[in-house]
């Protein structure tokens, strides 16, 4: 891996195959995520994935959390390994770093902060699926992090498109930058 001088990373979050397939419209998001990816190879930006996984029957869901307990009864039968891979149109190339969560923020149940202390990183730029989901979480314990934040809106999505609008025109900018491809491939 190149030296990265800026002290960034790009995160691609939970963009496995599985996930990407409830969008209605996949396409949009693979193609601008694999243009944020390219950028990021071209100039030198580590880009780091991010996927949500368990073990075999999902163990670690407590019936306490709300969102992974309605699903702990169809996670019992997931084959993980191929629930966690990531759509080959974005896959990581050998040595890209893939760090694996157990819950909605890419901190929680990951050694994602450890990989960041490693590579100097002190500004993530965030792109995935799904914004009222893994970036909006992901966001909050990053600013609570001391983390400085670029979000690239059109590289992440929402099966909501009203929740993505409201929270990347209204809540995000709070605590980071939100800007498109476009304007953060002119940086």
């Amino acid at each position: 891996m190149e030296q990265n001088t800026q002290n960034t990373a790009l995160l691609v979050m939970d963009m496995q195959a599985g996930i990407v397939g409830m969008l209605p419209d996949s396409a949009a998001i693979i193609g601008n995520v694999a243009k944020a990816i390219a950028h990021a190879r071209d100039n030198g930006i580590p880009v780091i994935y991010v996927v949500v996984g368990f073990r075999q029957g999902a163990p670690e869901i407590s019936m306490n959390n709300k969102g992974f307990a309605e699903s702990k009864g169809r996670f019992g039968t997931v084959n993980f390994e191929e629930f966690m891979k990531i759509h080959t149109d974005i896959a990581p190339r050998e040595g890209e770093i893939t760090v694996t969560k157990r819950r909605v923020s890419a901190f929680t149940g990951s050694d994602l902060e450890v990989v960041l202390r490693a590579f100097g990183i002190q500004h993530l730029v965030l792109t995935g699926i799904s914004t009222s989901g893994v970036v909006l979480s992901t966001t909050r314990e990053a600013a609570d992090k001391d983390y400085r934040l670029t979000i690239l809106a059109d590289c992440c999505a929402d099966t909501d498109e009203e929740v993505h609008r409201v929270l990347t025109t209204k809540v995000l900018p709070r605590q980071a930058g939100v800007v498109t491809l476009a304007e953060w491939n002119k940086k």
